[in-house]
C-alpha cells in the first residue's frame, strides 16, 4: 500500500530486545505503529536491505564469533533466515550491500577489519572473499588503535569506501569481484574521529560526520579515482554546548537539498542546506530527538518523513519533514523500540 511503509529496526540485544525488529509507518495517520520482533539475533545492531527488497542483511553476534546473517524478506515483510558468515571476534558495526545484491561488506569497529562477501542467487553468504585489515591511532583516548565504523560503496559501485575513527582516515579502495584493492586515503583532521559518510547525488560531494568533534566534513569527489578534497567543515552542535555529545548518522535527501545528522549528547537532529553550486552547506535548525542517544535515523521511502532510532531510551521518533525548509516537526515519541540502533525502511 503507498500510504504505509514497512521499516526494520537493529537493536543491541543488552538487556530486553530480541533482535531485528519490524514495524509500519502509515503516513495517513502520520503513525508508526505494529513494532515487533521478526528475527531473534545478538546484537544485529546494522542492517541493510537490498534494492529489490529481496534480502536483508544484518551484522550479528554468535557466541564468541562475530559476523553477518542474511534474511529473505517475505511479501509480509517477515524474514526467513538464509545463513551466516561469523569468525572469531566481535561482531561488525556496519553492513552495506551492492545494487545487484552480490557482494555485502562489512566494518569491524573492534577488529580493525573490513571484510568483503559474495553472495549466492538465493541472498545466502559466501566465506568471506577479501579482508583489508587496518592500523594506525590518533590522539583521542578512542583512538588508540583503527576502529573502522563504516564500509559502503560509491554511488557507481566502483569503489568502496572505508571509514576509520580510529585513526581519522578515509580509504577508498577499488572493489571488483569483492577483492580489495586501495587506491586514496584522506586524512581528516587529527582527533575528529569520522563516522559515516553519505554522498550528494551529483557524485560531486560526499559528507562525513564526525563522532568525536560533532562536525559535518565537506568534501569534493572525484569519482575517477576515489580520492577527496576538504572543502568545508562545520560545527553540528551549538557553539556553546559543553556536555558529552557524540556525532551518530548522516543522510541526504534523494534532491541533494539538504542533509541531516543526529548528535547523541545534545540528543538532536541538525538540519543543513547544500548549496547547489558548490555543495557547501548552511545550517537550517536543530529539532530535539525527544529521546535519549540517538544512534541513526532514516529518511522513510517518500521522504516527507524521518525516523530518530534513540538507543538509551529505546524509543523511536516520528518527525514529520518540510521539503522546501528542511525542517522537522515532531509527530509521534516514545515509540517503545528496545535497544534501537538503526533504522531501515524498504524501498519503494
Amino acid at each position: 500500500m503507498a500510504n504505509q511503509y514497512i521499516g526494520y529496526i537493529g537493536t543491541y540485544t543488552k538487556e530486553e530486545s530480541e533482535g531485528v525488529y519490524k514495524f509500519t509507518l502509515d503516513t495517513d495517520q502520520e503513525r508508526i505503529m505494529g513494532v515487533t520482533p521478526v528475527a531473534k539475533l545478538q546484537n544485529p545492531t546494522y542492517l541493510t536491505v537490498t534494492n529489490d527488497n529481496k534480502y536483508l542483511y544484518a551484522v550479528s553476534k554468535e557466541g564468541d564469533n562475530g559476523g553477518v546473517q542474511s534474511f529473505q524478506i517475505k511479501e509480509t515483510g517477515d524474514l526467513e533466515a538464509l545463513n551466516s558468515q561469523a569468525s572469531a571476534g566481535s561482531p561488525p558495526c556496519h553492513v552495506s550491500v551492492k545494487s545487484d545484491n552480490s557482494n555485502v561488506v562489512t566494518a569491524n569497529y573492534h577488529t580493525k577489519k573490513v571484510e568483503s562477501y559474495l553472495t549466492n542467487e538465493d541472498g545466502s553468504l559466501k566465506p568471506v572473499v577479501d579482508v583489508a585489515e587496518h592500523e594506525g591511532s590518533g590522539p583521542n583516548d578512542r583512538q588508540e588503535k583503527p576502529h573502522m565504523h563504516f564500509a559502503g560503496f560509491t554511488p557507481d559501485e566502483k569503489f568502496l569506501i572505508a571509514i576509520d575513527l580510529g585513526s581519522d582516515k578515509i580509504i577508498t579502495y577499488k572493489i571488483e569481484a569483492g577483492k580489495l584493492t586501495k587506491v586514496s586515503t584522506f586524512e581528516s583532521k587529527a582527533g575528529s574521529g569520522p563516522r559515516h559518510i553519505a554522498f550528494h547525488p551529483s557524485e560531486k560531494y560526499a559528507y562525513v560526520m564526525t563522532e568525536l568533534t560533532s562536525e559535518v566534513i565537506v568534501l569534493d569527489y572525484n569519482k575517477e579515482d576515489g580520492s577527496f578534497n576538504e572543502k568545508q567543515t562545520i560545527k553540528a552542535i551549538p557553539a556553546d554546548y559543553t556536555d558529552v555529545n557524540d556525532g551518530s548518522g548522516i543522510h541526504l535527501t534523494r534532491d541533494g537539498k539538504f542533509v541531516y545528522v543526529a548528535n547523541r549528547g545534545h540528543n538532536s537532529i541538525a538540519q543543513f542546506a547544500i548549496n547547489e553550486d558548490n555543495g557547501a552547506l548552511t545550517f537550517v535548525e536543530w529539532t530535539s530527538t525527544e529521546g535519549n542517544w540517538p544512534r541513526d535515523f532514516v529518511l522513510d521511502p517518500s521522504e516527507k518523513y524521518v525516523v530518530a532510532a534513540n538507543q538509551k531510551s529505546g524509543t523511536l521518533t516520528l518527525f514529520r519533514r518540510d521539503e522546501q525548509s528542511g525542517k522537522l516537526t515532531k509527530l509521534q515519541s516514545d515509540v517503545k523500540a528496545p535497544e534501537a540502533v538503526c533504522v531501515k525502511f524498504l524501498h519503494a
